[in-house]
């Protein structure tokens, strides 16, 4: 397992941690991580194909976005509006798939490749989400865990039409086919939220190595309810995860937002939430 503590971000009261493992039924590890605290990124993706394309494919998807947006986020991006953020965040989604579509196409061995990816953007008032695939971004804090992201599957879109039960879609044995990947098509349809963060709450991001391993009452009853330093949250979430079956590869980005205990919502706030 590989787990990584970057420092605060530069002008964000921001804590990171993010690891990822192999799990125990896979050889090699298809999940790339990328996290840069000073400019408030962090990306996961979670590849697929034949061969090692899995891999290439993640870690392209992580290597194209991070050069994308890295430079502008370490300056004038540092003051953009939420809307420019978010087209900023679209462009490069959308970037990175054609540079997998392309490699795809000139190397045959790497023909099929995709992955998935989730992307935090983080400013001091809260994030800016994209995703494509099932990988996914929750909220947590004192209001328990609260999913920000819906999948890309095809067992989503059953659970959508009635045509099967939540208690049913664990053991799905289609649960992972999805819907949506970078570098499968020549545009892709990225989902884009910006969500509000308050002090004390916090950011996971995970590959469904984490999410098909453990539900979300399991997963909340990993997550830390104090000041609890994350890394190692984030290994015994991992250790979880393999305790569970280890079926996949397991990869997460934990994130919180420093300044103590996030305030109970009253019912007059509900602004964006």
């Amino acid at each position: 397992m590989s787990a990584l503590k970057p420092p605060a971000a530069a002008g964000l009261s921001l804590e990171y941690a993010g690891a990822s493992d192999t799990g125990r039924q896979r050889q090699n590890n298809e999940d790339a991580l990328l996290i840069d605290a000073e400019a408030g990124l962090a990306v996961l993706a979670d590849g697929m194909g034949g061969y090692n394309a899995g891999e290439i494919a993640s870690q392209m998807a992580v290597d194209r976005i991070g050069s994308l947006l890295l430079p502008w986020l370490r300056g004038p991006g540092r003051q953009a509006a939420a809307d420019e953020v978010a087209q900023r965040l679209r462009a490069a989604i959308a970037e990175a798939n054609q540079a997998i579509l392309h490699a795809a196409q000139q190397h045959a061995a790497w023909a099929g490749m995709g992955t998935t990816v989730v992307v935090a953007v983080l400013r001091p008032e809260g994030v800016q989400l994209g995703h494509v695939g099932d990988s996914r971004a929750y909220r947590w804090g004192v209001e328990g865990l609260r999913p920000l992201s819906r999948d890309h599957s095809l067992l989503q879109e059953q659970l959508d039409a009635g045509l099967i039960r939540p208690d049913q879609a664990r053991h799905a044995a289609h649960r992972n086919l999805v819907t949506r990947a970078l570098g499968v098509a020549p545009a892709v349809e990225a989902d884009l939220a910006w969500h509000p963060l308050r002090p004390g709450e916090g950011l996971l991001l995970c590959s469904d190595g984490l999410s098909d391993m453990l539900d979300d009452p399991e997963i909340a009853a990993l997550l830390p309810a104090t000041a609890e330093a994350l890394p190692a949250c984030a290994a015994r979430l991992i250790d979880a995860a393999n305790a569970a079956g280890g079926r996949d590869n397991i990869s997460l980005v934990l994130i919180r937002m420093a300044g103590g205990p996030a305030p109970r919502r009253r019912w007059w706030d509900r602004g964006g939430r």
